[in-house]
């Protein structure tokens, strides 16, 4: 897997793709032979340029654009995708650290596009966006019908542009239409703070700079803190490299995760040597709404005993993603494996149950866990 090979990250200031309906009948009938499903395509094909009624009408790329469109649609996974070139250029940017946007992790969930958390101080965040909010509408468009990545895209756009969101608040029986400006959004991952003599580190996400973000912080830890608090909560993940780094400044040896594909070969991501910055004693927060790469970092330091886990089970998202690039320059974002935390529990599906499950929110979430490393 390439160092860009991304989690769940599927954030609405980052490129993507719509993912239209082709027809989906020739491909269910691929399952059971790829080169029977293959050759039916193939006499589709030949029959349109040959009997169609406009036939000057006729695009070749289009038709095969939404061929594509149709397969990725009918492997029903929100994580595999198609990009066209413009999507797929864009998306070399993503995980950057600064993009032009509103400033929000989606997801899907129970076929809705939920809001993961907004990114603080982001155009999103101010305008009133919540974490659990399901997207009904984009500027009147129902969502639907749509997929994950084309609410992305038509959400994603040029800084100063505004777009309205139809949301639904958790809890609440009926929506709001909120307004919003996008802007070029800087986002630092890694956020630091000491609370008395506990260090409260908060990671929103794993850019290329996170590492390199929380190195620094980890040093200053070392020399004032008696423990850490850990916060992964609303954490969408990020790139699995920065992931396998993070993790290593806070375990000596082992593996931080074993990846098994589709025809159960397995690789596993050692901890990478000469990276510990820290044996203090720890807690991590994590919710509902900690995905992919977060459900990794807890999942290795729960394994090994090295931290203390507490909130509420994660979201569940333990899949890898390759990005394929294809000869026209367009890309194709595919699910080919599972991740398997060190002890072999499957994330996908599953999430992580914390050592200590917590009917707490905000900072009274943080205080438990100044608490606990205190009489601990």
């Amino acid at each position: 897997m390439s160092e860009r090979s991304k989690t769940i990250v599927i954030v609405l200031l980052v490129a993507a793709v719509i993912v239209v309906s082709f027809g989906t009948g020739w491909v269910l009938g691929s399952r059971t032979s790829p080169q029977q499903g293959l050759g039916v395509v193939g006499q589709v094909w030949d029959i349109i340029f040959q009997d169609y009624v406009d036939k000057d009408q006729l695009d070749a790329e289009a038709l095969a654009q939404g061929a594509i469109r149709g397969m990725v649609e009918a492997l029903d996974d929100p994580y595999t995708a198609y990009l066209d070139a413009t999507a797929h250029e864009l998306s070399q940017r993503s995980l950057e650290g600064k993009f032009e946007g509103i400033g929000a992790h989606v997801a899907a969930e129970d076929g809705k596009v939920v809001i993961i958390a907004p990114i603080a101080d982001s155009p999103a965040d101010k305008a009133g966006i919540r974490a659990g909010d399901v997207i009904l509408e984009v500027d009147g468009q129902s969502t639907a019908e749509m997929s994950l990545v084309e609410v992305v895209l038509i959400v994603r756009g040029p800084k100063g542009t505004a777009v309205a969101l139809s949301v639904l608040h958790e809890g609440e029986t009926e929506p709001e239409v909120i307004e919003i400006v996008r802007a070029e959004i800087e986002t630092p991952s890694v956020r630091f703070e000491m609370m008395e003599d506990i260090a409260y580190i908060h990671i929103t996400n794993f850019s290329e700079r996170t590492a390199e973000e929380l190195s620094p912080v980890l040093e200053e830890v070392n020399q004032q803190a008696s423990g850490i608090i850990l916060d992964l909560r609303s954490n969408p993940g990020g790139l699995l490299g920065t992931v396998v780094a993070v993790t290593s400044f806070f375990l000596k040896e082992g593996v931080v995760v074993d990846i098994v594909d589709n025809e159960g070969n397995s690789f596993a991501y050692p901890v990478e040597p000469g990276q510990i910055a820290t044996d203090l004693p720890m807690v991590v927060l994590v919710n509902e709404y900690s995905a992919s790469g977060s459900e990794v970092l807890a999942g290795a330091l729960q394994d090994y005993g090295r931290a203390v886990i507490a909130g509420k089970k994660t979201y569940g998202k333990g899949s890898a993603n390759n990005m394929h690039e294809l000869g026209d320059g367009s890309a194709l974002y595919i699910t080919y494996a599972r991740w398997l935390t060190p002890k072999g529990r499957l994330i996908e599906g599953e999430g992580l149950p914390p050592d200590y499950e917590l009917d707490l929110e905000g900072e009274d979430v943080i205080q438990w866990a100044i608490d606990y490393l205190k009489t601990h």
